[in-house]
């Protein structure tokens, strides 16, 4: 049995997808961009303050589905260029203080709207 996640503090999806699937224990997150929801609009100016909308997005998520940072499991970071990787990493770990994820961070050719960061992740209910 699956459970449909859903919050107007993340953005609403941009195609046939949810923001977060819930099933059992765990937690499905879509891939977050920096779209600010409040106002529907993309985060401009630096890929850290695109990082910070990133992870309030996945935050609000969390918080829905009644849970937090420390029950993730597992993360996926898309990056428009690996140049990035840093200012990212360090808006990112500001979110982790132990028992930190799996992750991998990969480099892609586009992602939606042409931002420079999008990040999924699976969470568990302890």
């Amino acid at each position: 049995m699956k459970s449909i996640i859903y919050t107007d503090k993340a953005p609403e999806p941009i195609g046939p997808y949810s923001q977060a699937v819930q099933t059992g224990n765990m937690l499905f997150i879509s891939g977050q961009i920096p779209i600010n929801p409040e106002s529907g609009e993309l985060v401009s100016g630096s890929v850290s303050e695109e990082a910070m909308q990133v992870m309030k997005n996945l935050k609000a998520l969390l918080s829905t589905a009644g849970l937090g940072f420390q029950n993730v499991v597992k993360t996926t970071i898309f990056l428009s260029d690996m140049k990035h990787f840093a200012e990212v990493n360090e808006v990112y770990g500001s979110f982790f203080t132990s028992d930190f994820p799996a992750r991998e961070t990969v480099a892609v050719l586009g992602l939606p709207k042409h931002v420079n960061v999008e990040i999924s992740l699976i969470a568990v209910k302890a």
